[in-house]
């Protein structure tokens, strides 16, 4: 197992890499309701353009990307785009602004299990 620089363990389930232990168990979260027929389609790590790269004088500066962890198509049509965050980082902040500025038609989520239950904390 590796550690990331906020203590997260990455564990290994059915052979994909998943940066916690908390997000794992929101991928088997969402696995559940596909088998129980609520989901259509799992999506791993989707990534959006946040800003283009552009030039600055004589340098590139390289484009501004966000990569969620998951996008859920739920059999009744509407889809997700979710993140689970057991620390929400400034950086976090100033990428979900910029995705919710670009993207208007995402429904965007950040989740974390809060006793025992998943719950929506932005």
């Amino acid at each position: 197992m590796y550690k990331s620089k906020y203590n997260n363990k990455k564990v290994i389930y059915n052979g994909i890499k998943f940066a916690s232990k908390m997000e794992r168990d929101y991928y088997i979260y969402i696995l559940g309701l596909k088998e129980d027929g609520v989901v259509a389609d799992i999506e791993l790590q989707p990534v959006f353009l946040l800003q283009e790269k552009f030039k600055y004088g004589n340098k590139t500066i390289r484009s501004i990307k966000y990569k969620a962890d998951f996008r859920v198509a739920y059999k009744d049509g509407h889809t997700e785009v979710i993140d689970v965050k057991g620390t929400v980082t400034d950086v976090f902040k100033i990428k979900r602004k910029m995705l919710l500025s670009k993207y208007k038609d995402i429904d965007f989520k950040c989740v974390r299990k809060i006793r025992g239950e998943w719950k929506v904390v932005l």
